[in-house]
């Protein structure tokens, strides 16, 4: 595809998009049982879908570069890419059935998923080399692992001199040397750290974004949910907490994608890591507080204000 000069994006996400089947129950079932639960919901998710429509609704500039089914499921996620502001060119049609999780969300506002990838898992090397031009003109490339891991180390090898790479590696899967090491930052929540570290995770989130720093990448964030993140920068070592405002927590499917979104919008825009993460908590905190993913992220002004945020 071609890109015009004037088509620089603070944003270009590669990663999934899935159709969103949602349905509420008042426990997961066990092993052969059966439970009954709310009216079924679909809506337009995965990782990359979501982090691009976060993106667009802050107000960044944002291409997808993603596969999509020739289905319904897929105009409805090419659609809800389009009524965000963000750029479709970039997303591929056909080679499978649109990806497709099926959510499950108990009263407490927990989910449980299981993905079928569909055409996430034919978004190939090949489809990220034929999208140069794309890569030219964004400062900042997101990607998730709901692409073929190869897909992945491709994106890591296709990045323009001067841009910045931000991985969240979800779902968690060890990842090449070459790739962490072009991570800037590596972002994780407390079940990814643990999988990507093992048994030497250590304890708490400091020694977790420390050892993390140790497999090679830039820069480290660590998200903790209510409590906010951790903020470890590669080049002087230092880990900052970064505190959350505190919200009544409704849902949070996708405020992880809103987080990660934010921040690498805001990295684009060159604000340092830290200044990045306190915007980019308060997003996700924005987030957490009505249901659903993509119809959850704020828009602008729709995001607490620094001042906002309860001290530590």
């Amino acid at each position: 595809m071609h890109v015009n000069d004037h088509d620089r994006y603070d944003l270009l996400v590669v990663g999934s998009a899935n159709a969103d089947l949602v349905v509420g129950v008042e426990r997961r079932p066990a092993a052969g049982e059966t439970v009954l639960g709310s009216d079924l919901a679909v809506h337009p998710g995965g990782k990359g879908g979501n982090q691009a429509v976060a993106a667009a609704r802050l107000g960044a500039r944002t291409a997808l570069l993603a596969r999509v089914g020739d289905d319904a499921h897929g105009r409805l996620l090419l659609e809800s890419q389009r009524a965000a502001g963000v750029e479709t060119a970039g997303v591929l049609v056909g080679g499978a059935p649109t990806g497709v999780a099926l959510i499950t969300v108990d009263p407490s506002g927990d989910n449980s998923i299981v993905v079928s990838p569909g055409a996430n898992a034919r978004l190939t090397p090949k489809d990220i080399r034929a999208a140069g031009a794309l890569f030219g003109a964004a400062r900042v490339v997101s990607v998730q692992l709901e692409i073929p891991l190869e897909t992945v180390a491709e994106v890591a090898g296709a990045m323009s001199p001067g841009s910045r790479l931000v991985l969240n590696p979800s779902p968690p899967a060890p990842l090449p040397d070459r790739v962490l090491g072009a991570c800037d930052p590596l972002v994780v929540n407390e079940h990814e750290a643990r999988c990507l570290l093992g048994q030497s995770a250590g304890s708490t989130p400091q020694e977790w974004a420390r050892a993390l720093l140790g497999l090679g990448p830039r820069s480290v964030v660590v998200t903790l949910g209510a409590a906010g993140a951790l903020v470890a920068d590669g080049r002087t070592g230092d880990v900052v907490p970064v505190p959350s405002p505190e919200v009544e927590a409704v849902d949070t499917t996708g405020a992880g994608d809103a987080f990660t979104a934010a921040l690498a919008w805001r990295l684009g825009l060159g604000e340092e890591l830290t200044e990045a993460a306190a915007f980019a908590v308060r997003v996700g905190a924005a987030a957490v507080t009505r249901r659903g993913a993509q119809e959850s992220f704020p828009m602008a002004g729709e995001v607490p204000a620094a001042a906002e945020v309860a001290a530590p």
